[in-house]
């Protein structure tokens, strides 16, 4: 899959088959978000993989919106060392983005999933106090094809100063 197409295409996907997701493919995602950029390098963030049903449902009991997560048969904690970087959210949420687009082109879907500041899910996790959890990424293979539109590209883009409709 071409990257324009995978930006185009990708949907944020809720429901998911209950089909395990192979290792190897897990890696690749991994791989993904490793390889995402970072302010100065710095690359300030960590991933934790869990698969056990469990503890996806323990976590998915915390969310408002996100209790699908007892249903995907992957999340991905992405957690940051704020210390490391003046951007953590930032670069965090860029390599949340290669996650997802990865998961995208492999026939994987995947959600963001906003965690909630009471420190539940940290510590249902490990994480440590000294740490951020910036999201949980639920990840599955989907089992349904949400389809949305978007703004149009004259509704948004302006040229030279904010309110210029004018082309360049």
């Amino acid at each position: 899959m071409e990257v324009l197409e995978a930006i185009r295409t990708r949907r944020s996907i809720r429901q998911y088959k209950n089909e395990p997701i192979p290792p190897d493919v897990i890696e690749k995602l991994l791989e993904a978000g490793r390889w995402a950029p970072s302010a100065s390098n710095a690359q300030p963030w960590e991933f934790i993989v869990f698969t056990d049903a469990e503890i996806r449902k323990k976590i998915s009991r915390s969310f408002v919106f996100g209790r699908f997560l007892a249903d995907a048969p992957l999340g991905i904690a992405v957690v940051v060392d704020p210390v490391r970087t003046a951007c953590a959210i930032q670069d965090c949420t860029l390599a949340t983005y290669a996650i997802w687009l990865a998961a995208h082109a492999l026939g994987l879907g995947a959600c963001w999933i906003n965690p909630n500041i009471s420190g539940g899910i940290k510590k249902i996790l490990g994480i440590p106090t000294t740490k951020k959890l910036i999201c949980i990424l639920s990840i599955g293979y989907p089992a349904e094809s949400p389809s949305r539109t978007r703004r149009d590209l004259q509704d948004i883009v302006y040229f030279g100063k904010y309110g210029n409709r004018e082309g360049q």
